[in-house]
């Protein structure tokens, strides 16, 4: 059985509503028996329990973040006993969404209460998926009239937009759904990335790699939009058309352990299997390392810049250069870079960049 969980986001006025249904027939007519987990905050404020009303808004995210929590657990629950071997279950809106309605301090009390970090919360999510708000790039289409819970300014919907990308940045697989096309197109395009994150018409992965001139870690911690993530992966032994690899990311105490296993074709990886790892399986999964191959070490900062999902990987064998991906539905999508990374050429069909091959080379070796 495979039960994969994702969440759709997004700011005022993007769609997220006509999208869910959308979402549920895209894949049921691909075999899937979809769940859908609804917008926790609607239920609270329609039944009286709100920021307002509440002693307090950290009082209320309290509440709100509980509640979702044990939803989506019932969900979860109530998925593993269904016959089907394909569910996905769609959480309209995630847990990290109520960050934006958070002050810093706020945030750290309500993680205290629930017993959690915020990459625990963030990382619980097999995909992200954020629709922008028509405020940015449509403002013809940006109503109050078809939300009564609707408030926002135009200017407001894009400071909120803003946040969410904030929030989720960091997350491995996040994408945002722009208005560069017209909402129908817009609806096609998160339904093709829901579909290839699922594996479903497509590769898994495509990718397409850079090598960097070093960059200005001041300026990318600086950023609102950027999240420093610490990683150490180790390869396992295994066949030379696959890569197995588990991976540690974020610090101690607040890491989330994964098992991933890739098929390689030609440039192209294809997913075969991932699941989280508890860390006693990590550490049991740590003695199958492929002795030939060194543990990687590296600090990914996770970068959204014009609606492109960026992950910058930073080795401390390198004080020269660095490496920037990007994941892609289509090949030709133009890639357009913060003007502060400067690209040094494009490495994709180059082995030499692999991690695999990074890690095979001696302790010590930098290029």
């Amino acid at each position: 059985m495979s039960i994969t969980k994702i969440v759709v986001t997004g700011g005022p006025c993007g769609g997220k509503t006509t999208a869910l249904t959308r979402i549920q027939t895209a894949l049921s007519h691909l075999g899937y028996t979809v769940l859908v987990v609804p917008e926790t905050a609607t239920a609270l404020i329609s039944g009286g329990v709100a920021p307002w009303t509440c002693g307090s808004n950290e009082e209320y995210q309290k509440c709100q973040m509980k509640m979702q929590l044990q939803k989506e657990r019932v969900f979860e629950q109530a998925a593993a006993t269904m016959p089907n071997n394909k569910i996905v279950i769609v959480c309209d809106r995630g847990e990290l969404d109520n960050r934006a309605y958070m002050t810093d301090e706020e945030f750290a009390h309500v993680l205290d209460y629930l017993g959690m970090n915020e990459a625990e919360l963030r990382d619980g999510y097999d995909a992200v998926f954020h629709l922008v708000t028509a405020a940015k790039g449509a403002e013809e289409f940006y109503t109050l009239e078809n939300n009564g819970a609707r408030y926002e300014t135009v200017e407001q919907a894009r400071e909120l937009d803003d946040k969410f990308i904030e929030a989720w940045t960091g997350h491995p697989h996040f994408r945002v759904i722009d208005n560069r096309s017209d909402f129908e197109g817009k609806l096609r395009q998160l339904i093709r990335e829901i579909t290839y994150f699922l594996g479903e018409l497509a590769p898994y992965e495509m990718e397409r790699k850079f090598l960097i001139e070093y960059p200005d870690l001041e300026w990318l911690d600086s950023l609102p939009n950027c999240q420093k993530v610490p990683i150490v992966q180790y390869y396992l032994r295994s066949d030379p058309d696959r890569e197995i690899r588990i991976r540690q990311r974020g610090q101690s105490g607040e890491a989330i352990f994964t098992f991933t296993e890739k098929a390689i074709e030609g440039t192209h990886k294809h997913l075969v299997r991932q699941r989280r790892l508890t860390e006693r399986e990590y550490e049991m999964l740590l003695l199958q390392a492929d002795p030939k191959m060194r543990c990687i070490e590296k600090t990914r900062y996770c970068l959204t810049y014009e609606g492109q999902y960026f992950e910058i990987d930073v080795f401390p064998c390198w004080d020269d250069q660095a490496i920037a991906e990007i994941e892609l539905s289509n090949e030709e999508t133009p890639v357009a870079f913060p003007p502060q990374i400067k690209v040094i050429r494009e490495v994709t069909g180059d082995p030499t960049y692999r991690n695999a091959v990074i890690a095979s080379k001696p302790k010590g070796a930098t290029h």
